[in-house]
């Protein structure tokens, strides 16, 4: 059976997309998936990333990583599924036509939010590119802060967009960017707590909006 390819794409950058792609991919690996990531983004957050787990724990045969440009990733995302049970493309904080392969070919769009209303107004133009695509988008509140008042709004707002919002919620929580400088998905450096308990909860999520 082919794999299932997930873009993770937002306008605007600091939203969180590659540590969103990095912590999805540790937690399908760490579920007996393989997994392989594409970045599109020319910043080059991912590689740098893989290369950090490379020399860390050596090669790993059911977690790969390639470069492409946007217009490549449809090609790449489509040659690597049938070698992989998930593909996940980082892509470039910009909105335009470069995005399109990447969501055309994907099973689902993921699209990180930071609890602000300037995230959330630089979101429009990815779900406006998504639906023209037809592509199934799941927006994550990424970021957040505990019991805001902001938080709830633009979870409010983000629906009145006319987007599924994921009923998890990933927290600005320092683990995060330490795991991923280390290589590692958060869920790596413990094996309990909320960032764990919040990656388990959203891979349930994505999974099940795959079918």
């Amino acid at each position: 059976m082919a794999g299932r390819i997930i873009t993770v794409a937002q306008q605007k950058g600091g939203s969180g997309k590659t540590t969103l792609a990095v912590n999805l991919a540790v937690s399908l690996h760490a579920r007996g998936h393989s997994v392989a990531l594409v970045d599109t983004d020319p910043q080059g957050s991912l590689g740098r990333w893989f290369m950090e787990r490379m020399s860390a724990q050596g090669e790993d045969e059911a977690m790969d990583f390639s470069t492409s440009s946007a217009w490549g990733a449809s090609y790449e995302s489509e040659k690597l599924k049938k070698r992989f049970d998930f593909v996940i493309i980082d892509t470039p904080p910009k909105i335009d036509s470069d995005l399109r392969p990447a969501l055309r070919v994907a099973d689902l769009v993921l699209v990180p939010v930071a609890s602000s209303h300037v995230d959330l107004w630089a979101t429009e133009g990815v779900l406006d590119l998504a639906r023209r695509e037809k592509a199934e988008v799941l927006l994550v509140l990424n970021r957040t802060r505990p019991n805001t008042r902001l938080g709830a709004e633009v979870a409010e707002k983000a629906e009145e967009l006319g987007a599924v919002v994921a009923t998890t919620q990933i927290a600005n929580r320092v683990t995060y960017a330490e795991t991923l400088g280390q290589g590692l998905g958060a869920i790596e450096r413990s094996k309990s707590g909320p960032a764990v308990a919040e990656m388990a909860a959203l891979t349930d999520e994505v999974l099940g909006r795959m079918g």
